[in-house]
This record gives C-alpha cells, structure tokens and sequence, in this order.
C-alpha cells in the first residue's frame, strides 16, 4: 500500500495543475487518471482541439474573403479534413505530452486507471490501494443528456464526436446556444455547413450581458448561422435521409423541424462522479449532483476535497485550475484564495466574446448605480488594420466610487483583452486607474483605455 500526503483524482486542468503544485509545495502526490493520456476532457476532447479547429477554419475564411481586400492572391482555396484533423491531434499531443514532462520535473506520480474511494484515506486503482492524508476530487464533467436524443457519436454528436467527424457536414443541427454550440457551429459554417442553432431560451449564450449577445447573435447571422430561439426540443429522429430535430415554440406551442445531416447536442455539461464510491464513504452531493464543499473546498468528510467541474460554480477550465492551486495550498497549510468575482469568461468565436465581474443587467437588477463607458473598435486603428473593426469594449463602474464592476468585449482579441481588467478589478481599480496607465499604440488594448475613458469625460476616438 503506497503512502501519499495527497491523492489527485483525475488529470484534467483543475487536477493536473492541483498535483503539480502540491508537488512544488514538497508534497508527495499522484494523480489518478484512466485514460491514455493525461490533461482531462480540456486538453484531449475539448478547449484544446476546439481552438485548434476554430484557427484553421477562421484562416480558411480570410484567405477566401479578406485576402484579396489586403491584396493577397489565394486561388480557389480550399481544404483537406484530414489534414485538418491531423493538424487538431497534433496540438493535442503537444500539449498532453507537456504535462508528462511537467509530472516528472515535480515528481507527480500518474496512478494510470479510474479511482475509487474506499474509505476516507484510501483510493482503490485497478486492484492496488493506495493510501494519502488528502484526497482531493477533480473528476471534471460530462455532456448531459437531452431526453428524446439519443447520442450515437456518429449522427448525433456531443462536442466529442463534433470534433472528429469524418466529414464536413453539409447540414448541421445545433441543439443548444451556448459557448460550446456557438464555437463549433461557427467552425462548420465557415467550412461550408449550413448551421441551423436551436435554442429552449429566448437568447443566446444565457447569463452574458444581453447588449452583447444581441452583438454576437447579429453577427453570427451574417456568418450564416440560422437561429430558432425560445424552442424546445422534443427529440431526434434518424432516418435515411439524416435527423429530424423535433421542437415546439414555447410561446405558442407550435411545431417545427430542423433536417440536418449531423445532430450537434450542445446543452451544457454535468458532474463525472460515477464509479467514485462517494456514497460509501458519506460525501454529500447536491440537489444538481454537484459534490457539495465549503468555502474552503473541503468536503462533509474531513481530509477529502473537491474543486472543478465536479462542485459548484462556472465549468471553465481557468476556475478548477484557480481552485486546484488553492487547494493545494491549503493541504500544504498555506491560505489558498480564489475570488470568484474576477473569473472571465470567453467565447472563442470570431468576434471573440469575454467578459467578467457583473452584467449591466444584475446591476439594475439589484438597483446598484453604475456607470456605462462603451467604446466600439471602429474607432481602434489596430482593429481596423486587421478588418476586424466590428464590435465594442463596455466597461462598468460603481457611479460613486468608479470602481470597475465589470467589463464586456466582443471583438478582435477579446479573450486576450480581458486579462487587463482581470488584474485591475483584482487590485480594486477605477475605471480612471485603467484610463490613465499608457497603453502602447497601435493596439487593440487601446480599445480598452478608450472604454475606461467614457466612464469618466468621455473618449477621446469617439
């Protein structure tokens, strides 16, 4: 029986980034992780491959609609989906292969196969039990099911099979408008499916500033992206012919259908606990079947933690990661800290969409005054440059104290963007703070300035 001080139990963002810093820490540590390679859902089926995707069919799209505005000669271009895909894999295998080298620079153990816990201290994998004063959950998540669709991976998709289908699909359904459903429905439309979004809320990307999503919705539809908004799906049907998606209009009841070719089931994702032996040992979940904690990430039974995916809070890969080193320091008798106010969120479709702290709609919802600088990228030479001009930086302000409450981008970089406000709300900045550090010119950062700007006078490019 191996003796641990901690015990990770799965290799995703959150995991693989908890075990190496329990590693720094001088913490002797494995990582539990079944499948062949390490890095979890993110980095093998998911944010990695994803953006791998989106690259390439965002660069096929200039070379057939911006190159000739720049005076670039591309004949007919076109592409090769194996290449493709093998182009995805290899970033893949780059970046799994990372963590690798990483586990052995911090002297992590990978225990190779699924975990159980026994009892509180003792993690079960394949037929060896090893021991550990913490164990710590990091389980990630799963597709959830959508009753009425029946996921096969070939015809009917979660992300998993969208990301290896053998071919483009001529027509595709998308069962869901969040960020999962917008990212790759705009990756086969741009490659030549004609992308049908059917969403059960009357917008999209629930939970985002609503000027924004208006943005992106506008936007998308230019791209060829066909929404059916405030429809709920009743099922999926196969046939010769492809899938019939099935819906009803939730406000007059009435009836439609979407024929496509590949079912896309983006409905959002659920907590991997199965097969964990949580019951057994007495660790409470919630009513979502979320593992419950406390504010310290501990779990009802004492020495076993859990953070990510599998409890509460935004599934983003950035959060578990957050999470994964607080922990660790925790075990290791630090103070570790997330501040769950200042976690971005961004969606990798081309105008990229970031955005963190509070919307313009939670604000007056509460009845708290603000105030509102917006600057479009119209004005931002660098944006312009790149024929990406459409879109807008909103920054939102405390109207007595002018202390950034949140900000929302869509446009050029905007996932790169949002960092700057990140480290200005961690710090507790004004928008006159971020207004009045130089920014280096001509960048799409200015952008940024310029919407700090209007929370105060006013811009100077608009």
């Amino acid at each position: 029986m191996a003796e641990y001080d901690v015990i990770v139990i799965g290799a995703g963002p959150g995991g693989y980034v908890c075990a190496i810093r329990c590693g720094q820490l001088g913490l002797k540590v494995a990582c539990v992780e079944g499948r062949e390679t390490l890095g979890g859902t993110c980095l093998n089926i998911g944010c990695i491959p994803s953006k791998a995707l989106l690259h390439a069919s965002e660069l096929y799209h200039a070379a057939g609609h911006d190159f000739a505005k720049m005076g670039l000669k591309v004949a007919d271009p076109g592409f090769d989906w194996a290449g493709v895909q093998a182009y995805k894999q290899s970033t893949v295998d780059g970046n799994t292969k990372g963590i690798e080298f990483l586990f052995k620079k911090n002297k992590v153990d990978w225990l190779k196969g699924w975990g159980t816990i026994t009892a509180p201290g003792e993690v079960k994998v394949g037929e060896e039990v090893h021991r550990a004063k913490a164990i710590v959950i990091a389980t990630g998540s799963e597709p959830s099911a959508l009753k009425g669709v029946e996921v096969d991976e070939e015809v009917v998709v979660t992300s998993t099979g969208a990301l290896a289908l053998g071919a483009v699909p001529k027509r595709l359904a998308v069962i869901g408008a969040g960020v999962i459903g917008l990212e790759l429905g705009s990756v086969y439309a741009r490659l030549g499916s004609e992308v049908t979004v059917v969403e059960f809320l009357d917008q999209i990307t629930p939970g985002m500033d609503l000027e924004v999503c208006k943005a992106l919705q506008k936007t998308l539809a230019k791209q060829g992206l066909t929404f059916i908004l405030g429809a709920a799906v009743q099922g999926a049907t196969k046939g010769e012919g492809g899938v019939t998606v099935d819906y009803k209009l939730r406000k007059d009841d009435s009836a439609g259908s979407v024929e496509a070719d590949v079912v896309l089931v983006a409905t959002g994702r659920r907590p991997y606990v199965a097969g964990l032996g949580l019951e057994g040992v007495g660790v409470e979940l919630t009513e979502r079947g979320q593992v419950r904690t406390d504010a310290h990430w501990r779990t009802s039974v004492p020495g076993i933690y859990a953070i990510g995916d599998a409890i509460a809070g935004p599934m983003l890969a950035h959060k578990a990661e957050d999470e994964g080193m607080a922990v660790a320091e925790t075990i290791a008798g630090r103070h570790g800290h997330v501040n769950y106010g200042v976690i971005p969120g961004v969606i990798y479709t081309s105008p990229e969409v970031a955005s963190v702290g509070k919307t313009e709609e939670s604000l007056k919802a509460a009845g708290r005054a603000y105030t509102v600088g917006r600057f479009p990228f119209m004005g931002n030479a660098r944006a312009k440059s790149y024929l990406m001009g459409d879109g807008f930086v909103k920054m939102l302000a405390d109207k007595e104290t002018d202390r950034i409450l949140g900000c929302h981008i869509i446009g050029p970089q905007a996932g790169e963007l949002i960092a700057e406000v990140c480290v200005a709300m961690e710090f507790g900045a004004s928008a006159e703070d971020v207004a009045r550090t130089c920014h280096a010119h001509p960048t799409c950062s200015e952008a940024v300035r310029e919407a700090a700007l209007a929370c105060g006078d006013g811009a100077i490019h608009a």
